[in-house]
């Protein structure tokens, strides 16, 4: 990109597509401008120019004091990135200032750079009392195409711009990143300070920022990443007037880990990635000391997260007819959600309004991507046809109705450090009930020997309430689709769900897979998620009831020994019967059609069945673990004994798996 600061010696432009504005920030609202722009100047085989002014004409004008998102190095690199063939840097000077609406155009817009197209906002005012307006400009400009962008994008630059602002004096920077990007930054020099942090053994770099119209984030303390010539530190920052300490200077001073040169007069930049505390005053330098370890083993975690062994990672939420909980369930992603992790959300054939709801939080979040499906394709097929366009290293799975909580992801991917783990869960519970553990995962479930699934903390209905009973990291048999953490690269080995089964199970089906390969699975407890439940499909409906019984078998005749199979399958019907039983007395006529249904589908589909038994074995085999005869997490009893005869309806009452 080449930047021009002298507007008398600017070159002739061919075709130029140019476009008028502070940018300040490039944030995500002025990108659909410069997409625009790109767009434009390359159907038009033209140049593509950005026009914008130093200083900001607010600043001159001294209305009001301009905190910028962006100083203008920052500005012209984001600028670069973004593939912008020029930035024209206009000196705001009184004698610019008084320009006539006529004189900018004319002189100014048309003689300096002779256009063919110009791109402004609806709104765009210019010249002296801003009295040129875009009727003037088509007006003068008859012989050059005027592309206006609509009020709704000019309103949502606006918006972006005031939460940006807002989010960073409050210190939220994760949610300023969402908007800018890539992490906010400043940058300044290293000046000398009165060695404080030297005594409590964590030494400060003092930094003057070098644009004093830079906006500072709020006061408190921050995980940030430190470029200190051309290298990148981890380090901790503190914002604030050091109350503990003098209590009246702000300062803004960081501790950069493992680094102890001399870096006195150096110019370095600050990227935040994390708020971890508000300032406070404690009562002596060792209590200071003691919080100051504690906010170094926080930063730490939170950087790590921000890039562990470099694995990209999505969170993939799939939705259908969901409106609803995309309203109250999604803003906790957003807000709970590192910035280094993706947002997709695939709809699945939604009917409603989802999708416009979607685009319509786009605008204010532009980190969520959307992917539209044409028709449902169900939970299992819909995740795969979604899961084909996301190239990242880890997914994560995540119901629509999951409301998650602050760190939720830093358990998750520091247990996914370990390469044999395949997959994994935070722990579930009830969002109607928070102090329950919720049906869907609890804190990791296993199946008996017949098929029958269960969790650590949920037994067929029975939910328990969470006392941390089962906090314990552990490997377990299968993890929640509701929740879910996979690598990738294992998913399609096993070539994604199997999508005949539409709906449940087939997290079950894919996890006894993996762990016949070899592969661990594990619950880490110490992340936390609130699910609501039968987001979709309400449970006990006769067509959960059905796809629940058809899809168990069908997961049992795909996974187990053919030997077994023999006389588990008998068993099966008659505990299925059993079941139909237990309905008959229950008054749940309907559901008593559902097992019937279920068995005669599963019988139909036994020679496809057949087929996908020898696909199976052929990845296994593929696989460099040698396949595991006897996987962990198989109750060897059957859990509707316990259930049912003994009264045995908690897991922690259960023989030891």
């Amino acid at each position: 990109m080449q930047i021009h600061k002298d507007i008398d010696a600017l070159p002739a432009f061919r075709n130029a597509v140019i476009t008028v504005g502070s940018f300040d920030g490039v944030h995500g609202g002025h990108r659909s401008i410069l997409q625009k722009l790109l767009q434009t100047a390359k159907e038009q085989a033209g140049e593509s120019v950005v026009i914008t002014f130093h200083p900001h004409p607010r600043h001159f004008f001294g209305k009001q004091k301009v905190e910028l998102l962006h100083t203008l190095s920052e500005k012209a690199a984001t600028l670069e990135n973004l593939g912008i063939g020029h930035l024209v840097i206009v000196p705001f000077d009184a004698a610019f200032a008084k320009k006539t609406a006529e004189s900018y155009i004319l002189d100014f817009l048309v003689a300096k750079f002779r256009p063919k197209s110009i791109i402004l906002g609806y709104d765009h005012q210019f010249g002296a009392d801003r009295k040129g307006d875009i009727h003037l400009l088509r007006k003068l400009t008859r012989d050059i195409q005027i592309i206006e962008i609509p009020a709704n994008e000019i309103q949502n630059i606006k918006v972006s711009s005031t939460q940006i602002r807002k989010a960073l004096k409050a210190g939220e920077v994760h949610k300023a990143h969402s908007f800018l990007r890539r992490p906010y930054q400043i940058t300044g020099h290293v000046i000398r300070g009165d060695k404080i942090g030297n005594q409590l053994g964590f030494p400060t770099a003092n930094i003057q920022v070098s644009d004093q119209d830079k906006l500072i984030p709020g006061d408190g303390v921050y995980a940030v990443q430190v470029s200190v010539m051309g290298q990148l530190y981890k380090g901790m920052l503190h914002i604030g007037n050091r109350p503990t300490v003098d209590g009246v200077i702000q300062r803004i001073e960081v501790h950069i880990f493992d680094f102890n040169q001399d870096i006195y007069d150096q110019e370095i930049t600050l990227f935040f990635i994390r708020f971890i505390r508000k300032n406070k005053r404690f009562a002596n330098l060792d209590a200071l000391k003691d919080q100051l370890k504690k906010d170094q083993e926080k930063a730490k975690q939170l950087l790590d997260n921000q890039d562990i062994n470099k694995q990209s990672t999505s969170v993939v939420i799939l939705n259908y007819n969901g409106t609803k909980h995309l309203k109250t369930y999604l803003p906790s992603v957003l807000s709970f959600t590192p910035e280094s992790i993706d947002i997709v959300i695939a709809d699945n054939g939604s009917t409603d309004d989802s999708v416009d709801f979607l685009k319509s939080v786009k605008e204010q979040h532009p980190r969520i991507q959307i992917i539209e499906l044409p028709i449902n394709y169900g939970f299992a097929g819909g995740y795969n046809e979604a899961l084909k366009s996301i190239s990242s290293d880890i997914y994560i799975l995540l119901n629509s109705d999951v409301r998650v909580t602050e760190d939720w992801t830093l358990p998750l991917m520091e247990a996914m450090k370990d390469p044999e783990l395949s997959v994994c869960q935070p722990k579930i519970r009830s969002d109607m009930e928070p102090h329950k553990f919720e049906y869907a995962g609890a804190s990791g479930g296993y199946i008996d020997f017949l098929g029958y699934p269960f969790c650590r903390g949920r037994v067929f209905g029975i939910t328990e309430d969470d006392h941390g009973q089962y906090d314990d990291e552990r490997e377990i048999f299968w993890a929640t689709g509701a929740a879910m953490v996979i690598r990738s690269k294992l998913f399609w080995d096993f070539k994604g769900f199997d999508a005949t089964f539409f709906a449940h199970n087939e997290e079950i089906d894919m996890c006894w897979q993996i762990k016949r390969a070899g592969y661990k699975i594990k619950a880490i407890p110490s992340s936390v998620v609130y699910h609501l439940g039968g987001g979709t499909l309400s449970y006990n409906t006769p067509n959960k009831v059905y796809l629940n019984f058809r899809n168990n078998l069908k997961m049992l005749f795909k996974n187990d020994k053919v030997i077994h199979l023999l006389w588990k399958l008998p068993v099966r019907l008659l505990m299925d019967g059993l079941a139909g039983v237990l309905f008959l007395f229950q008054g749940h006529y309907r559901l008593i059609w559902s097992i019937i249904r279920a068995h005669f589908a599963f019988y139909a589909c036994i020679p496809q069945l057949i087929h996908k038994r020898r696909e199976i074995k052929k990845i296994l085999h593929s696989l460099p673990n040698d396949p595991v005869q006897k996987p962990r997490g198989i109750y060897p009893y059957s859990i509707v004994w316990k259930y049912y005869a003994q009264g045995k309806m908690k897991f922690s009452e259960l023989d030891e798996l």
